[in-house]
C-alpha cells in the first residue's frame, strides 16, 4: 500500500476498490478496511457535499480509468499517526495538464483544526506531487471567509492570484492560489 508520512501524519490514497467500499458502505467501512480507529468526521455541509460529489463523479470514474496513476485522482486519507485515526481527506485534480498544473483540495475534521495538521498534510502531498517533472504549478481555491484555510496555503508558499465566484448550490466567492515548483 502506498503511503506518505510526515512527522505526525500518514497520507494514504484510496484506490478504486476502497472508493467502492466507501460508496457502498460508507466512510466508516473504509476506516475499518484500513485498520483505523473509528472517527465520525465532522465537516461543514459544503465540504460533505463536495466530497460525496467528488466520490461519485470524479474519484470513482477517474481511478477506474487511470488505475496506475490513481493517486492523482483520489482522496488521500489524512491519518493522525499516533492515534491511527483519519482526521480528513485531500486530493489532487489529476496528473499535470499540458501547462504543467494541477489543483489541490483538502478538508479537515473540525475537532482537529488549529493544530497545523492541514498545513503539514498539504506540504507532504505537494512535495510528493512536485517529484513529477511535468508539474510546475499547484493551484488551490479557498472560500474568501475561510481565513484558516488561507493560512494553510500561505504557510505552504502559495500566493493569492485572484478572486472569483464558483457555482455551488449557492454561489460562493473564493480566492485563487498558486504554488510554483
Amino acid at each position: 500500500m502506498i503511503a506518505l508520512t510526515s512527522s505526525r501524519l500518514t497520507l494514504i490514497p484510496l484506490d478504486h476498490s476502497l472508493l467502492k467500499i466507501w460508496q457502498q458502505f460508507g466512510r466508516e467501512a473504509v476506516e475499518k478496511e484500513l485498520n483505523l480507529q473509528p472517527n465520525n468526521i465532522s465537516l461543514e455541509k459544503f465540504y460533505n457535499q463536495e466530497m460525496e460529489e467528488a466520490l461519485v463523479n470524479y474519484w470513482l470514474p477517474m481511478t477506474h480509468k487511470f488505475p496506475l496513476d490513481f493517486m492523482w485522482y483520489t482522496n488521500w486519507e489524512i491519518i493522525l499517526t499516533d492515534s491511527s485515526c483519519s482526521i480528513g481527506g485531500m486530493g489532487l485534480a489529476g496528473l499535470p495538464d499540458n501547462a504543467g498544473t494541477t489543483e489541490i483540495g483538502y478538508a479537515l475534521d473540525q475537532k482537529f483544526r488549529g493544530h497545523g495538521y492541514a498545513a503539514e498534510a498539504v506540504d507532504t502531498l505537494a512535495r510528493w506531487a512536485f517529484q513529477d517533472p511535468g508539474l510546475r504549478v499547484i493551484r488551490a481555491e479557498t472560500p474568501c471567509e475561510n481565513v484558516a484555510s488561507q493560512r494553510v496555503l500561505e504557510t505552504n508558499l502559495f500566493r493569492q492570484t485572484g478572486q472569483k465566484t464558483i457555482a455551488c448550490p449557492d454561489p460562493l466567492e473564493v480566492f485563487t492560489w498558486e504554488r510554483s515548483r
